[in-house]
Formats: C-alpha cells, sequence, structure tokens
C-alpha cells in the first residue's frame, strides 16, 4: 500500500484547505498531477494503488477524488463502490484511458460525478475539477420526494419507515433532476442531455425510468403522454 502526501503550496490561489485525492499507479502520471494540483493551491494526497486509496478515503476528509480504473488492489469503480457504500459522498472524477461509451455509462453508473479519458488536457482537469467544487459547495445535501427524502450523498431515499432504497449513480441523477423541478416535464431529448451526455440513445431514458419505478415505487415518476416525464410521489 503506497501513498504520498504533499502540502499545498501557493495557498492564495484557491481556498486554503481544498484537499484533493489521487488514486493513480502510473508513477510519472501521478507525480505530474500532484504537481499541478499543488500549483493550483490544492492540498493532495497520492496513493499508488486500491487498497491505499480506500484507506485514505475513508479515514481522510477529501473535496474531491480522482480515481483511476485500472489500479493494483483494488479496481477504480470496485473502489469508489466501496467509498460510496460507506456513506463517502464526496465527488469523484474517473481518470482513465477506457473511453467507450459503455466505460463512462459504467463509471457515472457506478457513482463517479464525472469521467476523463486519457489522453487529456491539464487544463480540462483542472476546470473539471472546479466544476466539482462548486457543485458540491453550492447543492443541498437532501431533497424531497413526495412525503420521502432523497439524500444527494449517501443517495439513499428515506421514508418515514425508514429507508427506502439506495440509488446507482445514474438513478440518482435522474431522480434529482426530477426532484430539483418537482412540477416541470422533462421529454426524453432534455433528460438525455443533462442525465446522458456521452449517449445518443433515448432508450436509456425509458430503462432508468423503469429502475426508479423498480425500486421506489410505480408512482415515483409520472409519464406525461406525447411530452416526457415529471416527478410522481412515493
Amino acid at each position: 500500500m503506497q501513498t504520498t502526501t504533499t502540502a499545498a503550496s501557493g495557498g492564495d490561489q484557491q481556498p486554503y484547505g481544498i484537499r484533493i485525492l489521487l488514486v493513480e499507479d502510473d508513477r510519472g502520471l501521478g507525480e505530474l498531477l500532484i504537481r499541478l494540483f499543488q500549483g493550483a493551491g490544492y492540498a493532495s494526497d497520492l496513493a499508488r494503488d486500491g487498497q491505499a486509496g480506500l484507506h485514505l478515503g475513508l479515514t481522510r476528509r477529501y473535496d474531491v477524488l480522482v480515481i483511476d480504473r485500472g489500479l493494483p488492489a483494488i479496481e477504480g469503480l470496485e473502489l469508489l463502490a466501496k467509498l460510496r457504500r460507506a456513506a463517502v459522498g464526496t465527488p469523484a472524477l474517473i481518470l482513465t484511458a477506457l473511453g467507450s461509451v459503455q466505460d463512462r455509462v459504467a463509471g457515472l453508473d457506478g457513482g463517479a460525478e464525472d469521467y476523463l479519458v486519457k489522453p487529456f488536457d491539464v487544463t480540462e482537469l483542472l476546470a473539471r475539477v472546479r466544476v466539482l467544487l462548486r457543485r458540491d459547495a453550492a447543492s443541498p445535501t437532501t431533497l424531497p420526494v413526495g412525503a420521502a427524502r432523497f439524500d444527494l450523498v449517501t443517495r439513499r431515499v428515506t421514508g418515514p419507515g425508514g429507508t427506502i432504497a439506495t440509488l446507482s449513480g445514474r438513478e440518482a441523477d435522474l431522480l434529482r433532476m426530477f426532484a430539483e423541478a418537482p412540477g416541470r416535464v422533462f421529454g426524453r431529448a432534455a433528460i438525455v442531455a443533462r442525465v446522458f451526455p456521452e449517449a445518443a440513445a433515448e432508450t436509456l431514458v425509458d430503462t432508468y425510468v423503469h429502475y426508479l419505478r423498480r425500486k421506489l415505487g410505480p408512482d415515483v415518476v409520472h409519464t406525461v403522454r406525447g411530452a416526457g416525464y415529471r416527478l410522481g410521489t412515493l
């Protein structure tokens, strides 16, 4: 289990105290990215295998996780799944050479908020990190879904009687879209653009609406004939 800890330099460039966990087994790339994060004013820890990443993710506070997929000990998506099951809701970006649509869908469904394919531009990586930081700071932690509450960190939907279901990353994205605009009807094209931007197939929308109904009940999403879907009730 290999880890490296670095302190932020140039702390006036970004709010002090922002910490990034980078889990990357390529030694050269890992050290380059740590220097990049340092230059941007972020304190960073580097874990060179999945087991080290899991240990750090469970024992330290981070603002963003940057995780490779092809890791020793614990594969990147398995690592993220373990963190999510432990209620670690830190925004995660998957950074990997696996760039097919199926790979990106698997990463986003596995709990990641973003997915960037190698090779990449470092300015784009930093921009995506900033987006995750803004999203995390500005977002509420729970949303109402009828009489239930949807926890955006743990992805659990809880009613008066306790936990109803825990959602996958993509299921949670879809429910969040509906819950943030409970009276709005979303067409399939709009849902694809917001929840499935890497895919063109509108059939994904029907599939994930089915998943939500199966987990939360048939009335959680209403079909508006000829228009699309909107939030229902639990």
